[in-house]
């Protein structure tokens, strides 16, 4: 089921709802959770009910390595890295079966001349998410932080819906503790104006922004899919619109996540912080997916090593911590190319803040100007890596990149260049040429992602302007050189408050996003 489904906004979110407060009311605690978990699994069982047996049974297997290893807390290391590895190997088994099997055929076939096939393996819904969720539950258990011993609450940590699907990831410890509290179990009028307010904005960020570019980032890749050559404006507007689609339409989830868990009094990880702002891939990745962005660092880097082993090494960690990263997005090549790139990118970007320091140049790279490029090289650099991430092969992406650095040539429609009188003379001297039709659909394409863009880097985010209120389970905070602020006053003084005009501005806000749920439109992140 879809947050941004009818049958999800009218039906399902209040009606589990007014069962988990009623049941709590009436039976009690556990009644109130094991509804939650009945919930949240026909929520995921929606989709396909043939998956939910695969959901319970890694829960099940899960729960019982979990609990084991909260036996073995002070006995033999050796047996309590046994039970871990066995608990990480079936987790991982069971992702790599039904998302990299086919991948990886295919590659044998190609490298080895056979013929070996599996037949069409469907991949369940949030399989990366819940697995990734569940190891760090073992891990948490392995070092004694977490133990659970009731199976109903190992559900629920597992398949709350609000973040089941797409995140955020999030640890035991954070979500099972909220769930135990007394006034948990009571609705509070100022959850549901928080939660509603937060729902909403996810909902127009996703139904009316996201979904609205889609139209102009989806024919380009298209086109590109089957080798038509696209000039330079066409393939940069194809690129900028699918940037701000799944700019919009992740940050959008993330909302309508945390927006749906506080409704019910839990508050979830924050997991998307303005990430455009940044001034450096660094600061990016602190800011995009902020939860998987922990669990890489502190299940995969950390382990590897870190920074501890010297420099070398921890731009052999950056590299293949980018690289698993990119596998876990998809099992293809375009994948494992954008986390390779953005691997690249984070060993670049840590040599040259070692080289800037080694130097003493550290106070001009708080400079209006100094920020100004970070940001326009930070920004190409993220455009050019959803590219790879968007592109459906590899000669595809290609296509768009060959576009956008102008081999194909530079060219405006027709419409607008006899529009520029004496100024298109001067264009068709350097070379800039012309084409018939596609005029409307350029103006509309640029228009899309100029506003987008003003309001990814003007608007101040939803964890900002609600800050007095808790919105999410931890802040996040970063030094002025790590962002550009065009607005940075006025984004300060936005400020949420239950009164009327929000009230308003919610209303209209999500009246414009239910009016737009006109057709099916999945969340990017769910085909992950």
């Amino acid at each position: 089921m879809l947050f941004n489904s009818y049958e999800f906004i009218v039906l399902f979110l209040p009606l589990t709802l007014a069962g988990f407060f009623l049941s709590s009311r009436l039976l009690g605690r556990e009644p109130a959770i094991i509804w939650l978990v009945l919930a949240s699994l026909f929520f995921y069982g929606w989709w396909n009910p043939i998956y939910l047996v695969l959901i319970v049974l890694s829960m099940m297997v899960n729960f019982a390595l979990g609990t084991f290893l909260g036996m073995l807390v002070n006995r033999s290391l050796f047996r309590r890295r046994l039970v871990l590895s066995l608990g990480v190997l079936v987790n991982l088994g069971l992702l790599g079966y039904f998302k990299y099997a086919n991948f990886f055929v295919e590659n044998l076939n190609a490298l080895a001349d056979t013929d070996y096939n599996l037949g069409v393996i469907v991949l369940p819904l949030a399989i990366s998410f819940f697995t990734f969720q569940q190891i760090a539950y073992l891990a948490d258990a392995y070092q004694g932080v977490t133990s659970e011993y009731k199976f109903s609450h190992y559900a629920l940590f597992v398949t709350f819906f609000p973040q089941l699907i797409a995140g955020p990831i999030v640890h035991h410890k954070e979500m099972l503790p909220q769930f135990m509290k007394d006034e948990t179990l009571s609705p509070r009028w100022s959850n549901v104006a928080i939660g509603v307010t937060i729902f909403s904005i996810g909902l127009f960020k996703k139904a009316v922004l996201a979904d609205g570019v889609a139209q102009y980032a989806t024919p380009v890749f298209s086109r590109a899919l089957i080798g038509e050559d696209l000039t330079f404006f066409e393939a940069w507007g194809g690129a900028l619109s699918y940037t701000f689609q799944l700019y919009f339409d992740f940050s959008g989830y993330s909302d309508m996540a945390i927006g749906a868990a506080r409704l019910f009094g839990i508050i979830l990880p924050l997991n998307f912080f303005s990430p455009y702002k940044s001034t450096s891939i660094v600061e990016f990745w602190r800011r995009w997916h902020m939860t998987l962005s922990r669990f890489l660092r502190d299940y995969v880097y950390i382990p590897l090593g870190g920074s501890r082993y010297g420099s070398k090494r921890r731009y052999v960690n950056l590299m293949t911590t980018m690289l698993l990263g990119g596998l876990w997005h998809g099992a293809g090549w375009t994948f494992v190319a954008w986390g390779a790139l953005h691997g690249f990118y984070l060993v670049i970007n840590h040599a040259w803040n070692w080289f800037c320091h080694r130097i003493g140049f550290t106070h001009q790279r708080d400079t209006a100007l100094w920020k100004a490029v970070a940001w326009v090289m930070t920004f190409v650099s993220v455009v050019v890596g959803w590219v790879f991430f968007r592109a459906e092969s590899f000669d595809a992406a290609l296509v768009i990149l060959k576009g956008m650095a102008g081999v194909n040539g530079i060219a405006l429609p027709n419409a607008l260049a006899v529009r520029l009188g004496g100024a298109w003379a001067m264009l068709q001297s350097v070379g800039v040429d012309s084409y018939l039709g596609g005029g409307s659909v350029f103006i509309w394409t640029y228009l899309w992602v100029g506003l987008l863009g003003l309001l990814a880097l003007i608007a101040p985010n939803t964890h900002q302007f609600m800050r007095d209120f808790n919105p999410t389970y931890d802040a996040y905070g970063s030094k002025p050189q790590d962002s550009v602020q065009p607005a940075a006053r006025l984004s300060g003084r936005v400020l949420w408050r239950p009164s009327v005009g929000w009230m308003l501005g919610t209303a209209i806000l999500s009246t414009l996003g239910f009016l737009a749920l006109t057709s099916v439109s999945e969340f990017l992140y769910f085909q992950f």
